[in-house]
């Protein structure tokens, strides 16, 4: 056998004895160290490198900045926590500070403490409070930073290895609050639970992301959605050369909040709503694109048989730091499905500022009466489950700024106009053509499909062409009448029986309000000689009353449209 060699044998037993040892000693090494790391950056004082901290971000954003502390920490990353920083307005946009936060977390590149030039990797943002301010002359209070920042060499934020420039930081804020002024008055809107990040994917353009929730301060809002936006910044040597491509959505946001969130009152609409938007080009000049889309939106106070649903999309071009809006063209559905043309709109906004300066032109190819029958259906409860419209409806409508007035002009046909209901039978209650137009809009034929009529001269004020109504006589009876800003006046004369002219009012519940006092008391099927005027201020009630004169709605039948 062979003998075991006691010199290894004695060294295989002590080894594990003096192992032990010096594992106890690297424990407390890493203790001691950890300790230190604890410790010892509270004991440091780095508040001799405040001002040059304070004069560092000042250069970079061309703004005084204030600080009231700045404290190391080694764990978990080495950086530094600067308290209390605020950085100052330019006095042209007022005296409240731009930015203010109440931390601010600057983590240090690691490798760069080797090297001559310090960077930072992140600048963390803690419960930051943003005005974005915007004055009279078009400048916004941001414009100076990010030119400023533009004339900075940086490198992109996740290069690797440092180089000539220093690389940019990945710059980040949760729970900010972005305030937006007009010149010195703080709007009620404004945005809440903000989370910003930039960063700078490569030299010359900046990557950008913001999610947020609007908010107004001058009423109870219980929700209005989220808004995101995530895209591109480039430099330049002007704010309006800079390069942007910026996608943009408003999400989750139910009709009731969006308009009290918009217009500070519930506008009375329910229902869920989305609006995106892809803006590509300079913020000089660029393309839009849009689009909203809102599903079973309806009335509030009632809950119709087939609520609507809208998908718009509008394409232009923004001019002017999005102060113009120039080749407005929308359609409903959007132009590249496959559903029917609903409604197509075009335009242009000189001055976002300034909303009556638009021009709008809103036109209706062909559809199915029906359809406007579904649409009364979800905004007015009154109108009967039972009523049916035949023939197609066309029209053209448009908005013009005058030189004085204001006016909506243009003209809308429903041409073999049928109007059912069940107290009327299986015979139609209008025979023939409708037509409604401006007054200063010539009658023209319902099949005409002219665009931009001549701009108004009278205001809005637009006109029932004489329409036949099958009320029981041997001849058709003819309603008429006139609308503007006011109110509106109708005629009716002819040959009617009283049952025919209640089942009109039932199936148009408007036009029926007060008839019932100015007819027999016996709902008879016999025709008789009618001469009747209704006259409505809007918001108002309908008085019926036989004609004595009403030169202003009377027309001869002569100068009915052929």
């Amino acid at each position: 056998m062979q003998e075991t060699d006691p010199t290894h044998a004695q060294s295989d037993t002590e080894s594990p004895r003096h192992g032990h040892p010096r594992r106890f000693l690297f424990l407390g090494l890493a203790l001691v160290a950890l300790l230190l790391l604890a410790i010892v950056p509270p004991l440091i004082s780095v508040n001799r490198f405040q001002r040059r901290i304070a004069t560092s971000i000042s250069q970079s954003l061309g703004r005084p900045v204030h600080l009231d502390r700045v404290t190391l920490n080694l764990l978990p990353l080495p950086g530094f926590t600067l308290d209390n920083l605020v950085v100052e307005e330019d006095p042209a946009f007022g005296s409240e500070p731009i930015i203010r936060a109440n931390s601010v977390r600057a983590t240090l590149r690691i490798r760069s403490l080797w090297t001559k030039r310090v960077e930072f990797s992140t600048i963390s943002f803690t419960d930051p409070s943003v005005n974005l301010v915007h004055l009279a002359n078009g400048k916004w209070n941001l414009e100076s930073i990010l030119l400023q920042a533009s004339h900075i060499e940086a490198a992109p934020t996740a290069q690797k290895k440092a180089g000539p420039a220093p690389r940019f930081p990945y710059i980040e804020a949760t729970g900010a609050r972005l305030n937006i002024k007009l010149d010195q008055e703080k709007m009620p809107l404004s945005f809440t639970d903000a989370e910003f990040a930039l960063w700078l994917p490569k030299p010359e353009q900046w990557h950008l992301r913001l999610k947020a929730n609007p908010v107004r301060t001058d009423t109870s809002l219980s929700g209005s959605g989220t808004i995101q936006v995530e895209g591109t910044l480039g430099r330049a040597a002007s704010l309006r050369q800079v390069p942007i491509d910026l996608q943009g959505q408003w999400r989750d946001a139910p009709l009731g909040g969006a308009t009290r969130l918009l217009f500070g009152r519930d506008a009375g609409w329910r229902g869920d709503m989305t609006l995106s938007a892809h803006v590509q080009g300079t913020v000089g000049q660029s393309s839009v694109e849009t689009k909203f889309i809102a599903n079973d939106a309806r009335r509030a106070d009632f809950i119709p048989k087939r609520p609507l649903n809208i998908e718009v999309e509008c394409l232009g071009t923004a001019t002017n730091l999005f102060h113009s809006f120039d080749q407005v063209r929308c359609s409903w559905p959007p132009s590249g499905s496959s559903g029917t043309q609903v409604l197509m709109l075009s335009g242009s906004l000189p001055d976002v500022r300034k909303p009556t300066s638009a021009t709008v032109d809103v036109a209706i190819p062909g559809i199915p009466a029906d359809t406007l029958l579904d649409w009364l259906h979800v905004v007015n409860e009154r109108v009967p489950a039972d009523v049916s419209m035949g023939g197609t409806l066309t029209g053209n409508i448009s908005y013009h700024p005058g030189a004085s007035v204001p006016a909506w002009d243009g003209a809308m046909f429903i041409t073999s106009a049928k109007l059912m209901g069940a107290r009327a039978g299986s015979a139609s209650l209008v025979t023939g053509d409708v037509a409604f137009h401006s007054l200063t809009q010539p009658a023209i034929k319902a099949h005409s499909r002219t665009r931009n009529p001549a701009p108004p001269t009278a205001g809005s004020t637009f006109v029932l062409a004489p329409t036949d109504l099958a009320l029981g006589g041997k001849e058709p009876a003819v309603l008429e009448g006139r609308f503007d800003a006011t109110g509106y006046t109708l005629h009716l004369s002819g040959m009617a029986s009283s049952a025919r002219l209640l089942a009109l009012g039932t199936a148009l519940p408007e036009f029926g309000d007060g008839l019932a006092k100015v007819l027999p008391v016996d709902h008879t099927n016999v025709a008789v000689p009618v001469d009747l005027t209704a006259t409505r201020s809007w918001g108002g009630v309908q008085v019926w009353a036989a004609t004595s004169a009403h030169p202003a709605v009377r027309r001869s039948r002569r100068t009915r449209r052929p």
